[in-house]
């Protein structure tokens, strides 16, 4: 622990953290343990079986079914960066990570997080220009098109991610080495900083709130559009068939956004660290895991797909 002397205050700073994670005794541990490896694997074996079923149907390759796979590669490695080294520290006495080790595991947690919410917006924008304008779609939204706004959306999280992590990581850490939390994470980074994180804060709610403003703005709009042209349509199977994927998005949306709005984009979010641990469960694993299951038992195609693959199986 490198010491600092500035002018008669000498201040410590800690090179490791402690994640606190949650609180209770040895059974409750326990049972969070089984809870976070069920929801983990689900997750796991739910997003590589999307990867897989939409790359081996050539019948999914298609625009949406590319950013859908994307999704789940992000959702894959979202949960991938918390997951593991919780169910480690569920039964670990020290609960120990280094400095490096905090700042890679918050790096890509904001990457991953940031582009998942770019890739909403874009899966929005794709189901808008093949339901609005068909005739365009295929020129569109071409192979070359998809991959580039796919990388923007990789470089969009990787903006946000090297902006809040050179801010967050620059703060010295003096008063305590506590995380209040079973990651790391910007609010309880920020509480355990003895610096002035009025800047931090703004980033935060700042970066954080014209994302989720802006992305839900194209997916409003984009959906505005759509739901027109849907009450237009004669055909009453194409209405379904339309509002059962438009559906699935808008559940992903839904839920993806609300829980960043309550853990980041709100005044209190730094406060409030066991409310926000609740949160960051739902979205870290939770969220992850339901996307799979959302968009294959609310997808026509996806359940074809499946048993297409199923049946190639036991035939083999």
């Amino acid at each position: 622990m490198p010491s600092h002397s500035n002018g008669n205050v000498s201040m410590a700073y800690f090179q490791d953290f402690v994640l606190e994670g949650f609180g209770g005794g040895l059974e409750t541990q326990a049972l969070l343990f089984a809870v976070f490896l069920a929801l983990y694997m689900v997750t796991v074996l739910g997003n590589i079986l999307m990867i897989i079923v939409i790359t081996l149907d050539a019948r999914l390759h298609s625009p949406m079914y590319f950013f859908l796979k994307n999704l789940s590669f992000v959702d894959l490695c979202y949960s991938s960066v918390i997951a593991p080294n919780a169910l480690a520290n569920f039964f670990s006495s020290s609960k120990v990570i280094t400095f490096a080790g905090c700042a890679t595991q918050f790096f890509f947690l904001s990457l991953l997080a940031t582009t998942e919410g770019f890739l909403l917006g874009v899966m929005a924008y794709d189901r808008f220009m093949a339901i609005c304008s068909p005739l365009r779609y295929p020129i569109t939204m071409c192979q070359s098109a998809c991959t580039r706004l796919v990388l923007g959306a990789y470089c969009g999280g990787c903006f946000n991610s090297v902006v809040q992590t050179s801010f967050t990581f620059h703060l010295p850490f003096c008063s305590s080495n506590r995380i209040n939390h079973f990651f790391c994470d910007v609010p309880p980074l920020l509480q355990i900083a003895c610096g002035n994180t009025a800047i931090n804060e703004l980033l935060l709610f700042g970066i954080c709130g014209f994302m989720i403003v802006g992305v839900t703005f194209v997916i409003l709009i984009s959906y505005g559009y759509i739901t027109v042209t849907i009450l237009r349509m004669r055909s009453g199977a194409g209405r379904r068939k339309i509002f059962s994927t438009c559906g699935s998005h808008m559940t992903a949306v839904t839920l993806f956004f609300g829980t960043l709005f309550v853990m980041y984009a709100q005044p209190g979010a730094i406060e409030s660290m066991e409310q926000g641990k609740v949160v960051s469960v739902f979205y870290t694993l939770v969220i992850p895991m339901l996307n799979p299951l959302i968009y294959s038992l609310r997808n026509k195609d996806v359940k074809e797909a499946l048993w297409r693959l199923g049946q190639k199986h036991v035939t083999m």
